[in-house]
């Protein structure tokens, strides 16, 4: 396997033989060795979901609801964890993400200036440290605790907001520690400089000698770029150096407190994506340098497979779902559409999943702090999504993904730009082929439905669709479909904001969808074929938007 690792992404790093010191770096190479006390650990290790629970910006909303007095902590605390605690919750671990303030830290250091927030900074003076209290708390509840570490964060400010005018005093400081981007003036973090990589380091030294944690994740998803852009694959071996440097402290960490420490990192959905933005993961493996793969944030179609081969059994694989910056198109969807994508997750091979930006709680929860409101639906998932056998025989929605906005990452990670939909006719003798993934096998009880949304299709226009090479009967042709987060011909926008999305009444979409014989379908991926018969105006073509397997059990 380490051979057909190299072929593909191009690694020319010498790969090395586990040992069992904790530290020690090889001689021959540039493993390092994991001791026998985390290997058993990764082997043992069995998370269903993973929560990345970013509660920067609801602490500061809960601090705005509280104006002119202290907020109490216990609500807050308790409020956070409030989909932890709900009976039937299948979330075994707790990620905290807390990376929304990056000129100032959200806990007490010697690295990095004082904290900065009001409320903070009157939590420590009552003997709060939120980090301790929430890691601890974690702790109480055996679930799973990591810090998250946004590698390379626009700079924000304390009370919210972003840094418009002053320059990060580091940035400033050590101008060869960024590098230019187009979505943020300051630049980000640059780390084929040493001195940045020393200092992030120390940086998660101090965080993993102070927190007692499980382990710490490198978030490459909060921005791209890393290094320089055009760059990125030429100069991979210093982000390589890096993820060395953090797995060499953290395993003299571990040395000193008996206990292992894990090293996470996030990383583009699919191989391509890495090579694009210099991430080598295959070299990660091969040199003991990581031992679990977040794949994706934004995407929900991810390469499971292809990282198993890219890094090994031993690396443990999760895909993620952000609900906030999610897939195009499908945002606050049904429970049926996240039952199909963390069921394809599970049937491609994922170790566990993780939900990014989803609501902290229940509405009436995430109400009283004044953060995202979302609905039931995720209490509903958290109950399901993280055990096949949860998701057995309940119906599902599986979705081909679509390209679209997201300005702020010069690379590869969270654009999906390499995504299949949507996609126009261009020339009469076109058949468009596009596969879909499917988790459940055909059954007795279960009925599938294809269904396509098309822009810009006229009255007269038919189609004829075939799965895997077998042509489908039509059952159904809608023309005055409306779909709210579908802007054709306008460019669809940027991801994320507050998702208030309004049904334009103009809106002209053709809603087709296909009867698929349970002989004609499988489990896995299967083809879908797409003729459009009519002539093809190439002018105003007609535009595929959304591919979508409806699957209902009777």
């Amino acid at each position: 396997m380490i051979s057909s690792r190299r072929q593909f992404l191009g690694s020319t790093v010498a790969g090395g033989l586990l040992l069992s010191s904790s530290s020690a770096c090889s001689a021959d190479s540039k493993t390092l060795s994991l001791n026998d006390a985390h290997r058993k650990l990764m082997q043992e290790r069995k998370q269903r979901i993973v929560i990345q629970h970013d509660v920067y910006h609801v602490m500061r909303n809960y601090t705005a609801m509280h104006q002119g007095t202290t907020a109490p902590f216990a609500a807050f605390r308790d409020a956070v964890f409030s989909y932890v605690d709900e009976p039937g919750s299948q979330i075994d671990a707790i990620w905290w993400d807390i990376g929304g303030n990056t000129v100032t830290p959200v806990y007490p250091s010697k690295v990095l200036p004082p904290v900065a927030h009001p409320l903070l900074k009157a939590w420590l003076d009552e003997g709060i440290d939120w980090v301790r209290e929430l890691v601890n708390e974690t702790r109480r509840r055996e679930r799973e605790v990591f810090w998250s570490y946004r590698i390379s964060e626009v700079d924000g400010l304390p009370e919210g907001g972003h840094e418009k005018d002053r320059m990060h005093p580091l940035k400033a400081a050590h101008p060869d520690w960024t590098i230019p981007c187009s979505f943020w003036w300051q630049g980000m973090w640059n780390l084929a400089s040493e001195g940045l990589r020393e200092h992030k380091v120390a940086e998660l030294r101090e965080l993993a000698t102070n927190y007692d944690l499980d382990g710490i994740q490198i978030d490459y998803a909060r921005h791209m770029p890393v290094l320089p852009v055009g760059h990125q694959w030429e100069m991979r071996e210093h982000v390589t150096e890096f993820m060395r440097m953090v797995r060499r402290m953290l395993n003299e960490v571990a040395e000193e407190r008996g206990r292992p420490f894990l090293l996470a990192a996030r990383v583009p959905r699919n191989l391509e994506g890495c090579h694009v933005d210099g991430l080598d993961v295959a070299a990660w493996a091969e040199q003991n340098l990581v031992d679990i793969l977040t794949l994706g944030s934004r995407s929900i179609d991810v390469d499971v497979e292809g990282f198993h081969e890219a890094a090994g059994e031993q690396v443990h694989l999760q895909p993620c779902v952000d609900d906030h910056h999610s897939t195009d198109g499908y945002r606050y969807q049904s429970i049926d559409f996240i039952r199909g994508v963390f069921a394809n997750h599970w049937q491609r091979g994922a170790n566990s999943v993780v939900a990014f930006n989803w609501p902290i709680g229940p509405p009436e929860i995430a109400k009283s702090m004044g953060g995202e409101l979302g609905s039931a639906i995720q209490g509903e998932a958290f109950r399901e999504a993280g055990d096949p056998k949860t998701l057995e025989g309940k119906d599902k929605i599986f979705a081909i993904e679509r390209r679209g906005g997201y300005p702020w990452s010069d690379g590869y990670f969270n654009r999906n730009d390499t995504a299949l939909l949507p996609i126009d006719w261009t020339s009469g003798d076109e058949t468009i082929k596009l596969p879909i993934h499917i988790s459940d096998a055909p059954g007795k009880k279960s009925q599938l439905t294809l269904r396509l949304i098309l822009f810009g299709a006229k009255e007269d226009d038919t189609f004829v669709l075939s799965l895997n090479d077998k042509e489908l009967p039509l059952t159904v042709r809608d023309p005055d479909w409306k779909d709210a987060q579908i802007f054709s011909p306008k460019p669809q926008p940027t991801s994320g904001g507050k998702g208030n999305y309004q049904i334009n009444p103009g809106q002209e979409l053709l809603r087709i969808e296909y009867s698929i014989p349970s002989n004609r379908w499988k489990q896995g991926v299967n083809q879908v074929s797409i003729r459009k018969i009519t002539e093809v105006d190439v002018a105003n073509p007609v535009q595929l938007e959304k591919v979508e397997a409806l699957l209902r059990y009777s």
